[in-house]
């Protein structure tokens, strides 16, 4: 127990001693965390329906939120370092519905943030295969994002946006019907968006 205490210990004096505040709340089961440096900042929320609001698109009808042992099924985190920024905004869900069905949906209601590109194995399935923004399917092999509880090994993504801010969908055919993740990204870029 000793040996856990001081090594905190020493990261909190650390944190002071830089000008560090660290902030913690918890309410019905939520862990939000927030650290901010004069260099930059973290902030983690755990908060489902904040989280979801917050990703742009809506729950699929019917569909409940898969949750990790005793963590909610959301997060937010935001990282931010000088002009640096990282934002994860993630949650997943089943339905005993088929990926078809739970596609349909989303092609439809991801059509508001421009051209949606399907994917599959980090390739295009049709047409357009790379959104105005310059989004292509490959982009996921660049700069690999894994984000815990959403489908890692998605059969089918749907994705829509640029390079430095995506929405995403990911599919994965179970048994009794389909997991999906619902992922709102904005990434860091140093270039500007290609058409």
């Amino acid at each position: 127990m000793l040996a856990r205490i001081i090594p905190l210990a020493l990261l909190a004096a650390t944190f002071l001693a830089t000008g560090c505040r660290v902030e913690q709340k918890g309410t019905n089961g939520n862990d939000d965390v927030k650290i901010e440096t004069p260099l930059g900042g973290l902030k983690v929320k755990t908060n489902d329906s904040a989280v979801v609001s917050d990703i742009g698109l809506p729950i699929y009808p019917g569909s409940t939120v898969v949750k990790q042992h005793k963590d909610n099924g959301a997060a937010d985190v935001d990282m931010h370092f000088g002009d640096f920024r990282l934002r994860v905004k993630a949650v997943s869900y089943r339905t005993p519905d088929s990926p078809e069905k739970v596609k349909a949906y989303y092609l439809k209601e991801m059509a508001r943030y421009g051209d949606v590109i399907e994917c599959s194995g980090h390739r295009a399935v049709g047409t357009p295969s790379k959104t105005r923004e310059g989004l292509a399917c490959d982009e996921d092999g660049k700069s690999h994002v894994t984000i815990s509880n959403v489908p890692e090994h998605a059969d089918i993504e749907l994705k829509a946006g640029g390079k430095s801010h995506q929405h995403i969908v990911a599919l994965e055919k179970e048994a009794a019907g389909t997991k999906f993740g619902l992922v709102a990204l904005d990434l860091p870029s140093g270039k500007k968006e290609s058409n």
